[in-house]
């Protein structure tokens, strides 16, 4: 039966109108999975060296072990963006004599198969290879090979139980930057306190049988939930959605364009792709414990210039580069209202400034890493509100791709053109290469005063900018109205 399913869904899937484009995404999203694939095997295989050289008084598989915790909370934090749940038209099979506990078994076995299980295989098997050509215990590195699988198909499961609870992703958030809050300040170390427990999966092979159980346990768990759904009248029933409201009636305050406001938060807050984007902004708050915490980067200007871009505009990225798409499944019927297309965009921008000020404000703690970090983000902002938000709302309005509010931000291709890939350009390169000059010519006072001056003279032309790309976007009204009718696009 397992076959039969698999034949069913290949068929599906070749047979479908859309086969161009979903070979088409399939054939990229593969290459970079090979990459990454390729990647982490090469990362595996020279870790044991690596970790040799740097603290040659350890041994490397317990220095794996002091991190693996990290590594299964950070799976899980990826698998939720990333992974998408295994589905299966299951209806027609409803009333024909196929078992229930089929359909589940068949399901779970698919999302077992899944790429990002082979993610961390593909760093672990090369890393035990390593070991055993360095005179570890066979049976040992065997187990433990065998124990991190487990583990991997234990994350797996969990995360079909969990995934798209925004509360489980804000607690295991929250836990890990506790985690390395603590371990880093030198609180208390959560990494000495679990390198035994998962050292000990190598240690006493004995032990193995913890994370099998914990796979099999995981495995029923979820075989039961997906058993007790597979009923017709379940996918029959009309869902009873309660509805969340709030209150957004201060928007009012802004006058015409609060009712775009309103509907823009509105918009963000109830779809799965806009909601996902404000969480991924959040997180890149954090980006710049990378290069900050990296001796390397202390010296490395221009890259500081490039975090602070990124982490107070990356919800300018995100969200800008996708305006006026996101509105695409009525902007029809919005250009066909009197609605003022500069009050339209007016909104937006309010919106991507509140967001800049406040990414601004989160990274105010940098300064804890010198006073330099603050005045780069500071000049950072500045360009972002001043320079680059009228660029990304000039090359929104090119954009003529449908966008589709429900689905996953990640693995999705859908909305993105060419001028996505053109707008970051301007928007992460032309600042970073200004700072640059101006950073080696002179020095680094001077480079964040022109990014801040620059910012501060396109926020006093922010009504003529703003005047000539609404005429951009009365121009482009009809290309984009046609190019949104297209689903498929």
């Amino acid at each position: 039966m397992f076959k039969r399913f698999s034949s069913l869904q290949w068929k599906s899937f070749f047979r479908s109108s859309n086969l161009g484009k979903s070979l088409g995404i399939k054939i990229v999203m593969g290459f970079f999975a090979v990459y990454m694939l390729i990647s982490l095997a090469v990362t595996g295989g020279g870790m044991y060296f690596l970790l040799r050289k740097f603290f040659p008084d350890q041994s490397p598989l317990w220095i794996v072990s002091q991190y693996f915790i990290y590594w299964i909370l950070m799976e899980l934090m990826l698998r939720y963006f990333m992974q998408k749940l295994p589905v299966m038209d299951i209806k027609p099979f409803l009333t024909t004599p196929v078992k229930k506990s089929t359909i589940a078994h068949y399901i779970l076995g698919r999302s077992a198969a899944s790429i990002y299980n082979l993610l961390t295989l593909f760093f672990i098997v090369p890393f035990a290879v390593v070991l055993l050509f360095n005179g570890y215990p066979a049976l040992n590195v065997l187990l433990w090979v065998v124990a991190i699988i487990a583990i991997v198909l234990s994350i797996n499961y969990v995360n079909l139980l969990v995934n798209k609870n925004d509360k489980v992703l804000i607690g295991i958030v929250s836990i890990l930057v506790l985690g390395y809050g603590l371990d880093y300040f030198g609180v208390f170390s959560v990494k000495a306190f679990f390198a035994p427990v998962f050292h000990a999966l190598y240690a006493y092979p004995i032990t193995v049988l913890i994370p099998i159980a914990l796979a099999v346990a995981m495995y029923y768990v979820n075989y039961k939930y997906l058993k007790d759904k597979i009923y017709l009248d379940a996918k029959l029933k009309a869902k009873s959605v309660q509805a969340n409201t709030s209150d957004l009636a201060w928007t009012k305050r802004f006058g015409e364009m609060g009712s775009f406001l309103q509907l823009d938060l509105k918009m963000i807050w109830r779809n799965k792709r806009t909601k996902s984007q404000v969480y991924i902004s959040l997180l890149f708050v954090f980006y710049g414990l990378v290069f900050y915490t990296q001796e390397i980067y202390s010296s490395m200007m221009p890259m500081k210039a490039f975090v602070g871009i990124f982490m107070t505009g990356i919800f300018l990225s995100n969200f800008g580069q996708f305006i006026p798409a996101w509105d695409s499944s009525y902007y029809s019927m919005m250009m066909s209202q009197n609605i003022p297309m500069r009050k339209y965009l007016e909104s937006k921008v309010s919106l991507i400034t509140v967001s800049i000020v406040a990414m601004f404000l989160l990274t105010i703690p940098y300064v804890y890493f010198g006073w330099d970090a603050l005045a780069i983000n500071f000049g950072c902002a500045l360009y972002n509100l001043g320079v680059n938000i009228p660029v990304i709302l000039y090359f929104g309005s090119f954009n003529k791709k449908r966008i589709e509010l429900d689905q996953s931000p990640f693995g999705n291709m859908q909305g993105a053109s060419a001028t996505q890939f053109l707008v970051m350009l301007p928007v992460l390169i032309v600042p970073i290469i200004i700072f640059s000059i101006f950073y080696y010519i002179f020095n680094l006072e001077v480079a964040v005063g022109v990014l801040s001056v620059m910012g501060i003279i396109g926020f006093a032309m922010k009504n003529y900018l703003l005047g000539l790309i609404t005429k951009q976007y009365k121009k482009k009204k009809y290309g984009m109205i046609a190019g949104f009718k297209e689903k498929a696009s």
